[in-house]
């Protein structure tokens, strides 16, 4: 059931699940605690992550529970169906005259398009005792009114791509049978958006749907929204993050590329529009992370994208690239896990995660394949041996048969990581 907002009216109507419709039971679960809490539930990620489709698992699960049809409503604020409702002050009237008592649902999906709605949301939770539920594709759900308006009094839930257990679901679901290396194969160069998953695209078809949703975002969700002019500017230094993944940020470095690309750019723009890009959850941030000093870092930091498939759309596939991806995916999969994802140091030597999860932690070096030379093998196993705590140590590679432990560093094949329950 749902809520369609029609002129000024609001009016109910069917829905009917669709057929196609995959559980995420990653998110069903992260939701599951703040259900009926007196909360606004914030679903929030980078544009076709599957954000509307959780929203409709949450609208599913509340019909199972038995909450009455006319308690329920859903609306979808990026369509032209809702254009009129251009104000916090209009979305409220809308709803509130509806709502005969307390109980009630609210879907409000890409509601950010709103001006004004953290007021809105606000007003229905406290004048109504509404259940409130948002999702949306950029930081305005971010913004400094949030803390104004619903201080204390709203939970975020993050959503990614699909994780390689979802994508192997979803692969399945349209009929395709495999074994998990060949799934990881794919994954690995198609991505997790769900769009890619449930369709039986070849490599470059795949492509050309990321890439209408990269552009999407940087002229819908950034270059428009922020008003930025010197749009080639921007496209360039995006590029430049794109092909630097995984590798240690300078801006110094930015700023000379441009110049040889004949452009100037300088230090401030450069983080601003890294800024708008992290904003819209193309790129995430990870800082340093001293092991012995057990604290952060503000300086050095790396930036890993919300799916591999991004770079590939922009920059096209090479094979040398996917070194770096290997990191990005697993950054990602420590992102999903709940743990705060650091790029670690320890005396001088580099570990490619930290991954902290309230009192515990995990160490992990990503290879594409374990050296044989002894100087490899140290800089990939030696410096987790170096850490003498008793937490979880990996060096995770494509090798498929992968499976020693060296004095307490498990050597795992990435496939088996990614669908470890618990490491």
């Amino acid at each position: 059931l749902s809520a369609s907002l029609v002129g000024s009216e609001m009016c109910i109507r069917d829905r009917s699940w669709r057929d196609y419709m995959i559980e995420r039971p990653l998110y069903m679960k992260k939701i599951a605690p703040f259900m009926d809490a007196p909360l606004a539930k914030i679903i929030t990620g980078i544009r076709r992550s599957g954000k509307s489709t959780i929203l409709e698992m949450v609208e599913k699960r509340l019909q199972e529970r038995g909450v009455p049809k006319e308690k329920i409503f859903y609306a979808k604020f990026d369509s032209y169906e809702y254009e009129w409702i251009d104000s916090g002050s209009k979305l409220y009237h809308a709803i509130s005259e509806k709502l005969d008592g307390d109980g009630y649902y609210l879907l409000l999906d890409e509601v950010q398009e709103i001006e004004g709605w953290e007021k809105a949301v606000n007003s229905l939770m406290a004048s109504k005792n509404a259940n409130v539920f948002i999702t949306g594709s950029n930081s305005k759900l971010m913004s400094s009114e949030i803390s104004t308006y619903l201080s204390g009094r709203y939970v975020v839930i993050p959503v990614y791509p699909l994780s390689f257990a979802e994508y192997i679901e979803f692969r399945k679901s349209v009929g395709e049978d495999k074994a998990n290396n060949d799934f990881l194969r794919d994954y690995i160069r198609m991505g997790g958006f769900p769009a890619v998953a449930v369709s039986n695209f070849t490599q470059q078809e795949a492509y050309t749907v990321v890439r209408d949703i990269y552009t999407s975002v940087i002229y819908n969700d950034i270059t428009k929204r922020s008003k930025i002019r010197k749009i080639d500017q921007f496209e360039r230094l995006v590029k430049f993050m794109f092909e630097n993944i995984g590798k240690t940020f300078s801006a110094q470095s930015v700023s000379d590329y441009m110049k040889s690309e004949k452009r100037s750019l300088d230090i401030e723009t450069i983080y601003n529009y890294i800024n708008q890009l992290k904003k819209a959850y193309i790129l995430y941030e990870a800082n340093r992370y001293d092991v012995r000093g057990k604290e952060a870092l503000k300086t050095q930091e790396k930036y890993y994208l919300a799916d591999p498939s991004l770079k590939y759309a922009v920059m096209g596939f090479y094979d040398t690239s996917i070194s770096s991806m290997l990191e990005n995916i697993v950054f990602l999969e420590l992102l999903r896990r709940g743990y705060e994802t650091y790029v670690g140091t320890w005396n001088g030597k580099e570990i490619d995660f930290v991954g902290v999860l309230r009192d515990e932690k995990v160490y992990i070096q990503v290879c594409r394949h374990i050296p044989e030379d002894e100087k490899g093998r140290d800089r990939e196993i030696g410096n987790l041996l170096k850490i003498k705590d008793n937490y979880p140590k990996y060096v995770v590679t494509l090798d498929e048969y992968a499976g020693s432990n060296e004095d307490g560093v498990r050597i795992v094949y990435l496939a088996d990581f990614l669908l470890r329950e618990n490491w």
